[in-house]
């Protein structure tokens, strides 16, 4: 599928023009970034791995009723998404105090929280996407009060699915952080989950071990990056235990059953 022109460039990612009106192609590039751009690496076979791992999640969520911009993949590095209005927030669920909570408050690291723990940033890399309250993002028109109560319903039915799933492969999910934004479908105004879920927007432990499988292994210069995303995607059944990532072969995402997890 032909790109149009260049929408936006971000750390992780490029947005091209789509097909058809109102849709874009999303580029899972294999740049590692960490502290608002202050560190930066090339990871090869990253995208690929975030790509497919993102489409796996979002597939899923689009199942149970979730609605995200992802219209289909396309390749090993791209996704068919819908043109959205980005809301210039980021919603970030906390089910164990880790990072910078353990920063600003001096919680132990590793404490598991009695509930979800909901916090909003500003998106903004320039002023190191600062928290925020509530009543900064209705003062300055970010979100409407309607908007931030239909969100963070929606958080928290991901955060439950969520759990459910990594926990059935034997992965905690820490927490993890959600973008949203407007777009118009078959005329009625809606808010949708766009962006990605991957290692890079999630923490994600092993139950057992507590090993990170996620970018803090970039972060905290822990190593074995790509091989920690990789343990991810075979855990959840997208790629093959002896697979090597420049020979991997995606077939349709499946949906998982929690039923019985």
């Amino acid at each position: 599928m032909n790109k149009g022109k260049k929408i936006y460039e971000g750390k992780a990612k490029i947005l091209y023009e789509g097909p058809e009106k109102g849709t874009a192609i999303q580029h899972f590039k294999d740049e590692a970034t960490a502290f608002n751009n202050q560190k930066k690496s090339t990871v090869e076979g990253k995208g690929v791995l975030n790509n497919r791992i993102s489409e796996y999640i979002l597939s899923n969520l689009n199942q149970i009723g979730i609605k995200t911009h992802l219209i289909k993949r396309l390749n090993m590095r791209e996704q068919l998404v819908r043109l959205v209005e980005i809301i210039p927030l980021e919603f970030i669920i906390r089910n164990i105090a880790t990072g910078s909570l353990t920063k600003r408050l001096g919680i132990a690291d590793g404490t598991v929280l009695s509930k979800p723990l909901f916090e909003y940033c500003y998106k903004n890399d320039e002023l190191g996407d600062p928290l925020v309250a509530k009543e900064h993002i209705l003062e300055f028109n970010w979100a409407s009060f309607k908007e931030l109560d239909l969100i963070k319903d929606c958080c928290l039915r991901i955060n439950d699915f969520m759990q459910g799933m990594f926990r059935s492969v034997g992965i905690k999910l820490v927490d993890f952080k959600l973008e949203f934004g407007r777009v118009n479908i078959d005329g009625k105004n809606e808010i949708i989950l766009a962006d990605e879920i991957s290692p890079d927007t999630c923490r994600l432990w092993d139950v057992v071990s507590e090993k990170k499988l996620d970018k803090d292994r970039f972060r905290k210069d822990l190593g074995n990056i790509i091989q920690a995303y990789q343990e991810v995607a075979r855990r959840l059944g997208i790629v093959h235990e002896d697979s090597n990532i420049s020979e991997v072969k995606f077939g349709k995402p499946k949906v998982v059953d929690l039923k019985n997890t």
